[in-house]
């Protein structure tokens, strides 16, 4: 999975399982969906499963009955059609802020995947409605809260499905700032006309994990780029600090071979190579024994970190190559009740991410603290101040990166293990999947803001070392983070407005500039 990849123009469905990157494409880069027209014809035969059933003096469940607690309710033929639309009114139920829009094209797009599969019974019109939605750009709002993760992100594909109704409101092209509008006006403009929904397909649009889903591929996107990130900026801090390398050795690798500790140790070996400001031992003279645990561990938690997003990925991908409905149109022609939107596979890798995105941003926040101690940091002045006491140099970054810490740690508290029954107990245990996305989305940005300001430390530390002309030259690759840094950032000088500095190398890293540059001077991706 390269983070860095080209974003594709165009994804189809139906005939191959979705990539990570083709979320990515979709949800943010605005890629177009297409359906080939034998995926429509399986679509087609699903659905003429359910119309047969549909006529059956058997109930049904989801084709000639109500829904959940209400599963014994058998419904009249005449009110079918109220009963989808009571259904997605009903569901539709969020409240709080919006939902980022790359959030919702993700879920709309996994959501229609499922329709695509042939193992939900709505007819193709139903699929080539909701691919012209989302191909016109039209992003139904939908809201924080209303999701419990099961059956699936019931609330939030409601809002969705409203929308194919013509129903609710949306907002037209990119801008946050414009208002939303009706669905009914956006799907006039669009030439698309609103969906009069039968048998079975109000749960089929409402019933799986798309919108946790969703988050995890794109929480696994930025982490590829952040997790490649950290190991640079931990390499930096290495050097910045005079320390050591010789900890990053491959041999000692082996002896642990955790696959994420060998790449993140090579990671940092290929950053520092070439540096004359890390210390080596030499025959005869004293160094440095051992540096701290945050620069000497660091392969072994950015390692961790890794591994366990290479876990959550294998079960993205399995997700992405599941259809999650209830009831499900089988492969031989049956129709069954089933557990599969049940969210916990999707919401324990969340969490699990949440875990570990918090202790690579304690570990980075520990480096940056290394850097303000005349104590600790061998030679640099105190908080990296051009004029300690006059000025404060980096103290105040330092208290933004542990604040940020310390929210992280709270989000690391895990959603999925909470459930609170609903549905008249019907719905008993639940894997609050949605939130657990929620929270992570919010801990990766923090993660790369907390990597920002380390690396703000050590490029700050190499002007002052620099200062020193018998301390040595570093690294190329460092070099190269500290040429683009001072194309944004200036010099360390007195002291001036800190937080546009922050905010620039924020940027830096959240964009993948950091890591594009190291890359290109490298000549080669980082492992």
């Amino acid at each position: 999975m390269n983070a860095n990849a080209p974003a594709a123009t165009s994804v189809i469905l139906g005939d191959a399982p979705l990539s990570v990157g083709d979320v990515v494409s979709v949800a943010r880069h605005n890629a177009r969906v297409e359906i080939p027209a034998a995926v429509l014809a399986r679509v087609a035969e699903s659905r003429r499963i359910i119309e047969d059933l549909a006529g059956d003096t058997r109930p049904h469940y989801g084709v000639s009955t109500g829904f959940g607690a209400l599963a014994k309710v058998q419904i009249p033929v005449e009110k079918r059609q109220q009963l989808q639309r009571s259904l997605i009114r009903s569901h539709a139920a969020g409240t709080g802020p919006e939902v980022e829009r790359e959030v919702v094209r993700a879920l709309m797009l996994l959501r229609i995947n499922t329709l695509a599969s042939g193992r939900t019974g709505v007819r193709p019109e139903v699929v080539e409605s909701y691919v012209a939605i989302l191909n016109a750009g039209i992003t139904p709002v939908v809201h924080e809260y209303g999701s419990l993760g099961c059956s699936g992100d019931l609330s939030p594909l409601a809002h969705c499905a409203l929308t194919l109704m013509g129903e609710g409101f949306v907002r037209i092209g990119q801008d946050p700032h414009q208002a939303p509008i009706p669905a009914a006006e956006a799907l006039a403009t669009a030439g698309i006309a609103p969906l009069v929904l039968a048998e079975k397909e109000g749960l089929a649009l409402i019933n799986g994990t798309d919108g946790m889903l969703g988050m995890l591929c794109l929480a696994l996107h930025d982490l590829t780029t952040l997790l490649h990130t950290a190991d640079v900026a931990a390499a930096a801090s290495v050097e910045a600090l005079t320390g050591t390398d010789a900890v990053f050795a491959a041999d000692l690798q082996t002896l642990r071979p955790h696959p994420g500790q060998a790449a993140a140790a090579a990671n940092m070996r290929a950053v520092l190579a070439g540096s004359n400001l890390i210390q080596r031992p030499r025959e005869g003279e004293f160094t440095r024994v051992q540096d701290a645990y945050s620069l000497r561990c660091s392969p072994q938690v950015h390692g961790a970190a890794r591994d366990t997003a290479d876990h959550a990925a294998r079960v993205a991908a399995i997700e992405l190559r599941s259809a999650v409905d209830n009831p499900v149109v089988t492969l031989d022609g049956r129709v069954e009740s089933n557990g599969n939107f049940h969210g916990a596979p999707v919401a324990y890798v969340l969490d699990f991410l949440a875990i570990a995105v918090a202790d690579l941003a304690s570990i980075s926040e520990r480096r940056t603290d290394r850097f303000l101690d005349v104590s600790r940091n061998h030679g640099l002045p105190p908080f990296l101040a051009a004029d300690a006491g006059l000025d404060s140099g980096l103290m105040i970054a330092q208290y933004t990166a542990a604040g940020i810490v310390s929210e992280l740690k709270r989000l690391a508290a895990p959603a999925s293990v909470d459930s609170i029954p609903s549905s008249a107990m019907q719905e008993d245990h639940v894997s609050m999947g949605w939130h657990a996305g929620r929270k992570l989305r919010r801990a990766i940005d923090g993660l790369s803001r907390v990597l920002a300001i380390e690396l703000l430390a050590s490029t700050r530390a190499l002007d002052f070392r620099a200062q020193d002309h018998e301390a040595g030259s570093p690294a190329a690759s460092t070099a190269a983070v500290h040429a683009l840094f001072r194309t944004r950032i200036p010099a360390p000088d007195t002291d001036e407005f800190l937080s546009p500095s922050i905010a620039a190398a924020h940027e830096l890293v959240a964009t993948g500039s950091v890591l594009d540059v190291v890359e290109a001077q490298l000549g080669a991706p980082l492992a």
